[in-house]
């Protein structure tokens, strides 16, 4: 059974470290602020000029003109700090964001992404992401195993535009949850109920399996699977 977009972020949360400033990009990113877990502290950034972003509000906490990069209304924490997007990219560029998490088209077994096109498709532009690969100091990617038509989306090489070049280090999918060295996708964990033989299926890129393949596990404070 493939994991949802919520269990996706629920995975991710366990990988931000206390004291991080971490930037979630548009897409299932976004939900990686409702799973922070709740014993440590971290910053969240948006490139569009929050530092200290909180999760979804509720209805009644709502404030229209509190959004993130993604335009989706948010909350703000104590100490949370307004600015500028050329002082956002300033920190951006300048190395200042310990994680990333983006979503993608493609990744490859060099750590290559695609993110931001596919052509012959109407789109909104590559937005901040160019900057956030390149100054980043740490990279996780978001996405599905395969796309609709069940091609997938893990390759040897991106077949699309890329953002970034060698720069992704893990990968967690609908269906596992990978790291990319020595240039291949090494498998560490896969989704409950998920058979290395099915995620050996759907990806074409090189796929190293060493030992036993544990499943995922959520803990209490990040939401149940």
């Amino acid at each position: 059974m493939s994991l949802s977009r919520e269990q996706i972020a629920q995975r991710v949360a366990q990988e931000i470290k206390d004291g991080f400033y971490v930037n979630l990009g548009i897409g299932i990113p976004t939900l990686v602020a409702n799973y922070i877990p709740s014993d440590i502290e971290i910053m969240l950034q948006s490139e569009n000029g929050l530092l200290g972003m909180g999760g979804f509000p509720e209805e009644a906490d709502l404030d229209a003109d509190l959004i993130n990069a993604g335009k989706q209304t948010v909350t703000a924490v104590d100490g949370a700090a307004f600015f500028s997007s050329a002082d956002s990219f300033a920190m951006i560029r300048g190395g200042h964001v310990d994680l990333t998490v983006l979503g993608a088209f493609e990744v490859d077994q060099t750590g290559s992404i695609a993110s931001w096109m596919i052509p012959g498709k109407l789109i909104k532009g590559m937005g901040g992401a160019m900057d956030l690969v390149a100054g980043a100091q740490n990279i996780i990617v978001t996405m599905t195993h395969a796309n609709k038509r069940g091609e997938s989306k893990i390759l040897p090489e991106c077949t699309l535009p890329l953002t970034g070049v060698a720069c992704v280090k893990k990968v967690i999918t609908d269906l596992a949850y990978m790291e990319i060295r020595d240039g291949a996708f090494h498998l560490l964990e896969r989704a409950p109920g998920v058979t290395v033989e099915e995620i050996i299926n759907l990806t074409d890129g090189e796929l190293v399996v060493d030992g036993d393949i544990p499943e995922m596990s959520f803990n209490s404070q990040n939401g149940g699977s």
